[in-house]
């Protein structure tokens, strides 16, 4: 289905049950249709509880040109489908990127989100994993074209990253100050993630408000965290937050 009354139009699948609600964010460039989006609805028909999917817009089947998005985008479009979507109090599931928007998200409806899990969370990546890791002739290239292509791990084509979305994205940094969120917190991360650093996982934690944060480290683990074992992991999270929510 698509959100129709905005632009972009953003695209979503939900499934009707019990509360609280589970809401997945997704990575970068990735969509709806992924596996941990696919195996959390399946665990959520299968625990007859509501659940909703959908795509940022540039992604999947959204409108709109993934080099037009920013955080501050991605994070409009995650609250319009919270808003105009999601009934009742939520539990957001955030994965990479989406960990972010996640956080980001429940700071800008903290009576909507009453828990969180997150998944190797690229907390602030656009400034820390990119713009600080940028060698010098990359920058000069991403300042003067305002593009620079990045090879990607996980789909053949290259990464276009935009001097936009790195600078957009500095109105949304959340590390170096405390962040505000109290709801349960589970954070999951593997140690072998090369694409965002375990350490991502313990200063999200140590910057949380909340007491109720448990970081789970998984040794040799990548950054997707899908194969069946973690997949299983990732729902026993998510049910012990759920649960605590609804409690």
């Amino acid at each position: 289905m698509l959100l129709e009354h905005r632009e972009p139009r953003i695209a979503f699948n939900r499934a009707s049950g019990i509360g609280p609600e589970i809401m997945f964010c997704g990575g970068f460039r990735s969509n709806m249709a992924g596996a941990k989006a696919l195996a959390l609805e399946a665990h959520c028909a299968a625990a007859g509880r509501a659940c909703t999917r959908f795509d940022y817009r540039g992604h999947g089947e959204s409108d709109g040109a993934f080099t037009d998005g920013t955080i501050g985008g991605w994070l409009d479009d995650s609250l319009a489908v919270l808003d105009q979507v999601v009934r009742g109090p939520v539990v957001l599931v955030g994965s990479s990127m989406g960990a972010w928007i996640a956080l980001l998200a429940a700071l800008a409806r903290p009576d909507r989100v009453k828990g969180l899990v997150l998944v190797a969370p690229a907390v602030d990546f656009t400034e820390a994993l990119i713009w600080e890791r940028l060698p010098a002739a990359d920058r000069a290239t991403l300042e003067r074209d305002g593009v620079w292509l990045r090879e990607s791990d996980y789909v053949d084509d290259p990464d276009r990253i935009t001097l936009r979305l790195i600078v957009e994205g500095r109105n949304h940094l959340l590390f170096g100050q405390p962040i505000p969120f109290d709801g349960p917190v589970r954070i999951l991360h593997g140690m072998e993630d090369e694409t965002v650093p375990w350490l991502f996982a313990t200063r999200t934690a140590e910057s949380l408000t909340g007491a109720d944060v448990i970081v789970t480290l998984v040794k040799g683990g990548d950054h997707r965290l899908s194969d069946e074992e973690n997949l299983s992991r990732l729902m026993g999270a998510i049910e012990e937050v759920a649960k605590k929510v609804a409690s």
